[in-house]
């Protein structure tokens, strides 16, 4: 039994503002976000990351997001779409994942801020700035995502901004 999971963690590519009539929800990616959400996918691939399983809010943005990450590292999983992680909480982003099936070894969540800086600061104790596309990988001491709680103590392992990439 692996008695370790990895959640790695991805803010939205950069969104466009363009058009002042859109709902937040239905804001699409923009030219940076195009290029940036493929790069970090590409990132995935290279370093061996490539989630078992993928969760995403339902914003267009993230959902365009995960759609590029997805197709630049081969991934072949399930991908849960969820409004549970648009303008969501720590409670309710740990409930979504600890709600993710076995045997799922690495999920990649898909999310907006604040939430993704509070979800890593609360489950690992680090507060480093997520930028858009950037990503964030954690190792967490459970044997089953449903073991997933605020007293779980994850080892926050790095993090990836896309300017950083070649």
């Amino acid at each position: 039994m692996n008695l370790m999971k990895t959640l790695l963690l991805l803010r939205h590519a950069k969104s466009s503002w363009k058009d002042n009539e859109l709902d937040d929800h239905d804001r699409p990616l923009n030219k940076r976000g195009k290029r940036d959400a493929p790069r970090m996918g590409e990132l995935l691939r290279d370093e061996q990351m490539v989630p078992d399983f993928m969760l995403t809010s339902s914003a267009k943005r993230a959902r365009r997001t995960a759609e590029h990450v997805a197709q630049a590292c081969g991934f072949r999983g399930e991908t849960r779409i969820t409004s549970e992680l648009y303008e969501s909480n720590i409670d309710r982003q740990i409930a979504v994942i600890s709600a993710v099936p076995e045997p799922a070894a690495t999920v990649l969540l898909v999310g907006h801020n604040p939430g993704i800086e509070e979800l890593l600061a609360a489950i690992s104790g680090e507060c480093p700035a997520i930028t858009t596309a950037a990503l964030a990988k954690i190792e967490l001491p459970i044997e089953s995502w449903r073991d997933l709680n605020l007293s779980v103590r994850g080892r926050f392992i790095r993090i990836w901004q896309p300017r950083e990439l070649a």
